[in-house]
């Protein structure tokens, strides 16, 4: 048999109520309180009846999460780490794919599906796609990528992550640091606030990096980050480092490197972000900015989860713990820095700063 809601209670030394609370994303419980209750949660391994509790309530018990391409590797992790928060909350998953349109959709991008709530981790959503879901009357959350204050909101900080990787390129002694990823057509999505963080250390560090020196990538994928480098390492002043937005545009540009007969990192340096798996077996191993994704997963299932029970609760804003991996690409290999947190395994991963 089991666990109860009351061997919970038991364990974490509160009432039921306050187990049962916890358990249905009720808003106004104390942090401690929701920690010593997720643990004992976590510790007895219990599961709520959701059955039950979906049968009374006259909802589906079903999430969507809303990615922009299922065949990217932060897709497949996102996925897997929603899934087994929401499971731990008596809910499944579907995955919806998306795909990005910059331009205006009439339709929103998307038809709404029944489900009772959505985390919506596209890289930049169809315009329209929060409102269709807002008048089917469908919480939203957002996962990874910047908010625009309409929703609740987990993710790292773009901009003092972008900061923090241009930082860690100029400690290395670079100066002339190109960055590729910016998309000017997505004021909400995640490219802005990384640009601003990139500018924001160059101008710190007295440096104004000259036109073209920005390069965009409608798409994060190798191909892309490929084609900007290309472009960068024809530039009358060829920089000795590139800030990518993603480390499939960065693994893409390393290639154009090596095709072009330079060398990582002797001649250019080479940071990404998101910490994929192929960056830490790639040679030489990729520098990158680390989210935890599992974080991410948890607290957005729970903002979804409370959200469900507390429709007109105030909007909510988690900032998520990033961390710098310096690997090969950088010519360090430091222990990571800026928000640390514990690696999760594997060549080059840091411990917690």
């Amino acid at each position: 048999m089991g666990a109860t809601l009351r061997d919970v209670a038991r364990l974490a030394d509160v009432s039921v109520k306050t187990v049962s609370n916890v358990v249905n994303g009720y808003p106004h419980v104390s942090a401690a309180l929701r920690h010593r209750v997720q643990a004992a949660v976590e510790e007895l391994g219990y599961r709520p009846n959701a059955a039950a509790r979906h049968l009374r309530t006259g909802r589906s018990g079903m999430l969507a999460l809303v990615v922009s391409a299922i065949d990217l590797p932060y897709a497949d992790e996102l996925t897997r780490e929603v899934t087994d928060a929401a499971a731990r909350r008596g809910y499944r998953v579907s995955v919806e794919q998306v795909a990005v349109d910059p331009e205006p959709s009439p339709a929103g991008g998307a038809r709404p599906t029944p489900v009772d709530g959505v985390l919506l981790g596209a890289a930049a959503p169809a315009p329209g796609l929060i409102e269709a879901r807002a008048a089917a009357g469908t919480p939203v959350v957002l996962l990874g990528e910047s908010g625009d204050g309409r929703c609740d909101h987990v993710a790292i900080d773009h901009t003092r992550a972008a900061r923090d990787a241009t930082e860690h390129l100029l400690a290395s002694g670079r100066r002339d640091i190109a960055a590729i990823g910016a998309h000017p057509r997505r004021s909400a999505a995640t490219p802005q606030p990384r640009t601003a963080g990139y500018r924001a250390a160059m101008r710190r560090a007295g440096l104004a990096p000259p036109p073209g020196y920005l390069q965009p990538a409608r798409r994060h994928r190798r191909a892309d980050g490929y084609r900007a480098a290309r472009e960068l390492l024809d530039h009358r002043r060829r920089p000795d480092a590139l800030f990518c937005f993603s480390d499939l545009l960065a693994i893409g540009a390393m290639r154009a490197v090596f095709d072009a007969g330079l060398s990582v990192p002797d001649d250019l340096a080479v940071i990404g972000v998101g910490d994929l798996e192929e960056g830490r077996y790639s040679r030489p191993a990729l520098s990158t900015i680390s989210a935890d994704t599992a974080f991410i997963a948890r607290e957005a299932v729970d903002r979804i989860v409370a959200r469900i029970s507390h429709p007109d609760a105030a909007v909510v804003q988690v900032t998520a713990p990033h961390a710098v991996l310096a690997r090969e690409s950088c010519g360090v290999t430091a222990p990571p820095t800026a928000s640390a947190r514990a690696g999760r395994g594997g060549p080059g991963r840091g411990g917690r700063g």
